[in-house]
């Protein structure tokens, strides 16, 4: 009976994951994976099993994450980790990217700034053994799509590179974008939808009711015909302890890692990811 319910949970999580958009030759060939973490990373240590650190990071790719993206900075700040899990991954021979944290109250054109001296400054800095770093803007839960625009609009006139868009499963996003002209919803699909998306039930709000799924989200922004990356797995904190949130049917943590991470779905295969990463990143060599 337990063999055949584990028989029923796996086949329901291919169902959605194809329902999702995840695709189905990810789906049978194992799931493209990536990760992203931050200066938070690594969490604390919650059970048996393998760590990682921003020095060495084989325990995620050991369990088949394909690529990394690591947190450039925020509303101003460097993030102190980024090179060190930059490098760790690279070692690892995974892919690698990074990402930028937009605040309120900093000028954009400051931030995207910011971001791009990083990432050109990190470019220059050791022999890669990549050959791309990719680029994601992640926005503030309250952006306007006018500091949406500005923002890539720098990155763009900076680096040639139109980056992905990170955004979080807010009431406002969803409004604002959903309810955007044509023309800066044309803007914005420039750039790939990464999805924000955690719980089956979770993101009612007056507006709309809870999306369901990754692609349910993508149609409630009224702007990507699909999503790129698709983040399910993310952390819940409370009293300064964190503890796994993912959407049903994943496991709370990955692999055999000893605690949390942030995880993600690449809507492709690895190969396919590849090209994405060459799309919507920077030459390190």
């Amino acid at each position: 009976m337990k063999l055949l319910l584990r028989v029923i949970a796996g086949l329901s999580l291919i169902h959605l994951l194809c329902q999702c958009g995840g695709g189905v030759a990810s789906v049978a060939g194992g799931r493209t994976e990536i990760v992203n973490v931050s200066a938070y990373d690594p969490k604390e240590k919650q059970r048996a099993g393998r760590g990682y650190s921003e020095h060495d990071v084989t325990a995620l790719r050991d369990n088949g994450a394909a690529g990394l993206i690591a947190r450039a900075g925020k509303g101003g700040e460097l993030d102190g980790k980024c090179y060190d899990f930059l490098h760790a991954s690279d070692n690892a021979g995974m892919l690698i990217g990074v990402y930028y944290r937009t605040t309120q109250g900093v000028s954009v054109i400051s931030q995207a700034d910011q971001f791009v001296n990083r990432v050109q400054s990190l470019a220059q800095r050791i022999d890669w053994r990549q050959e791309r770093l990719l680029l994601c803007a992640d926005f503030d839960a309250d952006s306007s799509t006018t500091q949406m625009i500005q923002f890539l609009d720098r990155v763009k006139q900076r680096t040639g590179v139109d980056c992905v868009v990170y955004l979080e499963n807010s009431e406002h996003l969803r409004v604002t974008l959903h309810n955007a002209s044509d023309s800066v919803k044309n803007r914005l699909r420039r750039s790939p939808y990464w999805a924000a998306l955690y719980s089956h039930d979770g993101g009612a709000c007056k507006a709309f009711p809870a999306p369901g799924t990754a692609t349910g989200l993508t149609h409630q922004y009224n702007t990507w015909r699909s999503w790129s990356i698709w983040q399910y797995g993310g952390v819940a904190w409370e009293n300064r302890r964190s503890s796994p949130k993912v959407y049903r049917g994943f496991s709370p943590y990955f692999g055999n890692l000893d605690r949390p991470v942030e995880r993600n779905i690449f809507r492709g295969n690895r190969e396919e990811l590849k090209q994405f990463w060459t799309r919507h990143g920077i030459p390190l060599r």
